[in-house]
């Protein structure tokens, strides 16, 4: 049997993080909006690319994340 794979999912931007909609273990659809970000003062969803089930978050609200940083690992 096949084992999945893990996705991150990673900032595209500079940003802080206004707010983690996830947590390890939450079961989610793609789609999903799993993180908030705010630049420049703009709100910007940070969305799944597929479903899958969250096994780790990097960051929590508050954060400042850099192009490329981590945010969320599904399974």
């Amino acid at each position: 049997m096949a084992r999945s794979q893990s996705t991150e999912i990673l900032a595209e931007m500079v940003a802080n993080v206004l707010v983690v909609s996830c947590e390890v273990g939450d079961t989610i659809a793609a789609g999903d909006t799993v993180i908030l970000l705010e630049s420049m003062k703009m709100e910007i969803p940070v969305l799944a690319e597929r479903a899958g089930t969250v096994t780790a978050v990097k960051v929590t609200a508050g954060d400042v994340v850099q192009e490329g940083d981590p945010l969320v690992v599904l399974d």
